[in-house]
């Protein structure tokens, strides 16, 4: 009972956060300068005719609240319209891209975890000695470099000077998508995993100072069991916090790391869509990744009671 409502108020939050999110981009847009004919005309010649056609078809003739209603009535049926440069399905345009784009996410997701923790494990508990000392410099030079740095210094390195990985696309089957998306995601890694070492060799060294810890040692409990039980269950808590910190990141990161190594992913398609001021995919774009990014954080709330039951969701204790 206790989950179901705070899933109601969270989803409840979540579509009010959303409906502001829809109204502030569809306002921006739309209040940016540029003509919206001249944009869906181009190089086309202007006539009477095609400009009434266009003020029909897209309701530019009626007032800005009321493009807004026709917008969200199609977008709550799953239609977002029509691309401006492609003249295709907006939705289309979005599915086809996604699976791409949940890949290099996903990889580098592993990447930034499973390296990022252990860095920080070993740090958090071998404090003060030489690994340690390369774990702070690593996470503070990974937080310092803008991700697209990373890109084009990886690209220059290692598919330039040695052509170990591809240049770009994404690569056909398994195998093939894998080995293109290593080194962007290695890019995108090496950004997000120094917040995942830092905060987790933050927490192990905190914890290790814990009379409970103490205690434990002097009881003669296993090491195994000490570091599993003790140590890596109450520094769950924060690991799982900069996760989903650092998913929400992997997303927004993503839209560079795209355009640098031309991955056909959505990143790549905001992009391009802000190039040519394709205004329906911006949208869709847009709400698509504000979307992500709360379920990503509804997630981690969701983790929280799982990994301690002594936290009580919604409810603050």
């Amino acid at each position: 009972m206790q989950i179901t409502w705070f899933l109601a108020r969270r989803f409840s939050a979540m579509i009010a956060v959303m409906f502001l999110v829809s109204v502030g981009i569809f306002s921006l847009i739309h209040l940016s300068p540029g003509n919206p004919i001249d944009i869906l005309l181009g190089p086309v010649p202007r006539t009477p005719e095609t400009v009434a056609t266009l003020n029909e078809r897209y309701h530019l003739d009626e007032p800005l609240y009321i493009q807004y209603w026709i917008w969200l009535t199609n977008a709550l049926q799953g239609d977002f319209g029509t691309s401006i440069r492609t003249s295709l399905p907006v939705s289309q345009e979005i599915a086809d891209r996604l699976p791409t784009t949940l890949a290099l996410g996903i990889y580098a997701f592993i990447i930034t975890v499973v390296g990022g923790a252990t860095l920080g494990v070993l740090a958090g508990l071998r404090q003060g000695t030489n690994i340690d000392r390369v774990a702070v410099i690593t996470a503070v030079a990974g937080m310092s470099i803008p991700s697209f740095v990373v890109g084009v210094l990886f690209l220059y390195l290692f598919a330039i000077v040695m052509p170990w990985f591809p240049t770009s696309g994404s690569g056909q089957g398994f195998i093939g998508s894998l080995w293109h998306l290593t080194l962007p995601s290695l890019s995108l890694a090496l950004i997000c995993g120094a917040y995942i070492t830092r905060h987790v060799r933050a927490a192990y060294g905190r914890i290790l100072g814990e009379d409970y810890l103490v205690f434990a040692r002097a009881r003669g409990v296993p090491s195994m069991r000490i570091f599993v039980t003790y140590l890596t269950k109450n520094a769950m808590i924060p690991i799982v916090t900069i996760s989903g910190i650092v998913l929400s990141m992997l997303i927004t990161g993503a839209v560079l790391i795209e355009v640098t190594f031309s991955i056909s992913g959505i990143g790549q398609l905001l992009v391009q869509s802000a190039r040519y001021q394709d205004i329906p995919m911006l949208q869709a774009v847009a709400l698509f990744m504000a979307t992500m990014v709360m379920l990503i954080n509804l997630t981690t709330d969701l983790l929280y009671s799982f990994i301690d039951p002594r936290i009580r969701l919604g409810d603050g204790s």
